[in-house]
């Protein structure tokens, strides 16, 4: 199924930005960087690749610069679905997305982003299992954030 929804929220994009936030130091919260470190070779003329970790915000002029057409956002979300759970969150409804790690919540994200204009933009969140300190991912997140790899390597 989400396979499905991001191929269907692709349809048309001429100039694409996937963006993965987190923090690789807390366990989990870094499957945003993990998933984009291992798909920077799809990067092309459509298609750019930010690992923003900890601060997305430094990222947003950039994004405006580059002016895609969408904008895939992956991160770490607390959802209480389950460890490893994807869930795809559209723009008008982060509001009831929590995070508990970054400094800028996602819903003052896309509106920073779309002070100039709107952008299609997704979220695509991953339940953690631990955000405590230390490195790498959980089995559950990693396996899904591997999923989710292998899924962009199809569409894309």
């Amino acid at each position: 199924m989400i396979k499905e929804e991001l191929t269907d929220f692709l349809k048309g994009y001429t100039k694409l930005v996937i963006m993965g936030i987190g923090n690789d130091i807390r366990a989990d919260d870094g499957c945003g960087p993990y998933i984009v470190d291992n798909i920077k070779d799809l990067a092309s003329s459509k298609v750019s690749i930010i690992n923003a970790t900890t601060v997305p915000e430094n990222f947003t002029g950039k994004i405006r610069k580059l002016d895609p057409s969408h904008i895939l956002i992956i991160d770490a979300v607390i959802m209480n679905e389950g460890p490893g759970k994807i869930k795809i969150v559209r723009k008008e409804e982060v509001a009831g997305v929590s995070i508990s790690t970054h400094s800028m919540s996602l819903s003052y994200l896309v509106n920073y982003l779309e002070i100039e204009k709107p952008y299609n933009i997704l979220f695509i969140g991953i339940e953690p299992e631990s955000m405590e300190l230390g490195e790498g991912l959980s089995p559950l997140v990693k396996s899904s954030s591997d999923d989710l790899i292998s899924i962009f390597r199809e569409i894309i």
